[in-house]
């Protein structure tokens, strides 16, 4: 990473948010150094790979699965935006990881900032924006996990043409969960019109509706097979 000391000590800056975070819903950063122009960084090892690399397997994740696996990510993001006013701003499955225990933690802070919290600005208009802003990075989850769960005949139907380049806006409104195929809860999970905080998602029913059943995350990824390796 050649680059302007400006530009490196803000890089300093966004590893530092990694190694403060101390959350079991989030990937730990344990140490991270500057040496020959390059930035190293040691994580947790999560050895199921990200959500994406599950779905090539198993292609589709069912309902109740969906659930135990969104139930860890809201919890993740409640602690990232309550106790540590950090946006996110990427939550897709590529930054979702797994292991054999289970587990689903989020990952990949390259892109997060640390969010006024006093209150004289939450007064301002900076503060309003990032209101708007944590609304908005939870937006996008109920969106990707519902993805996680479709048929790819089914996804190709709903996700727009993206058309070439490297930016595209698509003037559309987001794809909302077909009540065909998802139990009414998700349904209203998923509504992109809710713009839901974390301390709502966490209290939805679509999150305790499976709660009478055993739903066993660790065989389920183990079952996938590789990438899932014990150390």
């Amino acid at each position: 990473m050649n680059i302007e000391e400006s530009a490196r000590k803000q890089t300093a800056q966004e590893l530092k948010i990694n190694q403060s975070l101390e959350c079991p819903y989030v990937v730990a950063c344990y140490q991270c150094f500057y040496q020959n122009e390059a930035f190293s960084i040691i994580l947790e090892y999560m050895d199921g790979g990200s959500l994406v690399d599950l779905l090539k397997k198993v292609k589709t994740i069912p309902e109740e699965y969906l659930a135990a696996i969104c139930k860890q990510v809201v919890r993740g993001m409640y602690y990232l935006h309550h106790e540590k006013h950090i946006i996110h701003r990427d939550l897709k499955p590529s930054n979702l990881l797994i292991n054999h225990r289970g587990e689903v933690k989020i990952t990949d802070f390259g892109v997060s900032a640390i969010v006024a919290s006093t209150s004289a600005q939450a007064n301002t208009k900076i503060g309003t924006y990032h209101y708007m802003a944590l609304s908005g990075d939870l937006s996008k989850l109920p969106c990707a996990l519902m993805l996680c769960s479709l048929r790819d005949s089914v996804k190709k139907a709903m996700v727009p043409k993206v058309t070439s380049g490297a930016l595209t806006i698509i003037e559309q409104p987001p794809p909302c969960a077909p009540s065909d195929l998802f139990s009414p809860e998700f349904c209203s999970f998923k509504d992109p019109k809710a713009r839901l905080s974390a301390q709502q998602l966490m209290e939805h029913p679509f999150l305790s509706m499976y709660d009478d059943l055993y739903i066993d995350l660790a065989s389920y990824f183990s079952n996938a097979g590789s990438p899932l390796t014990t150390l």
